[in-house]
């Protein structure tokens, strides 16, 4: 089990299997498929995103460097979380950018969705945790990390 503090950005707490980009998150890519066709599981459509591709996103610790891409980025995020198709929650190594943070932010204050946000986790955290690890996410930015299950 590791411990990595980062700054909250979208307030909450969650427990859920990691799903793990260690390239740049391409939220319109990521999310047109299942937004505009209706994929019932949120499958990853951004084909330059190895890591994630046609993995299911929906209810998933998303774990990234950063977003990149369209600036509808936001809009992307508040749209998925409008519609219940949010991953858990969304931690990010590097800062936040303005994009993700306000579709984040309005995701949070105009819908009933549930996505916890934090940043600025550092290097470390991509370094550490790999896709279907155990990610906690407590009140004050504090993600614990831990391995998966042995079953």
């Amino acid at each position: 089990m590791k411990q990595f503090q980062g700054r909250v950005i979208v307030p909450g707490t969650c427990t859920a299997e990691a799903l793990v980009s260690r390239g740049g998150f391409n939220t319109l890519a990521s999310y047109q498929m299942a937004l505009m066709f209706g994929d019932k599981q949120v499958k990853c459509g951004d084909q330059n995103n190895a890591d994630i591709y046609k993995k299911p996103m929906l209810g998933k610790a998303l774990c990234l460097p950063m977003t990149i891409g369209s600036t509808t980025g936001g809009m992307v995020l508040y749209t998925a979380c409008a519609m219940g198709k949010q991953p858990a929650c969304m931690l990010f190594s590097m800062p936040i950018d303005s994009l993700a943070a306000s579709g984040a932010i309005l995701g949070d204050v105009w819908t009933d969705a549930v996505m916890p946000v934090v940043d600025s986790l550092g290097d470390e955290f991509l370094q550490t945790v790999q896709t279907g690890m155990t990610v906690t996410v407590g009140e004050n930015g504090l993600v614990t990390v831990e391995e998966a299950s042995a079953e």
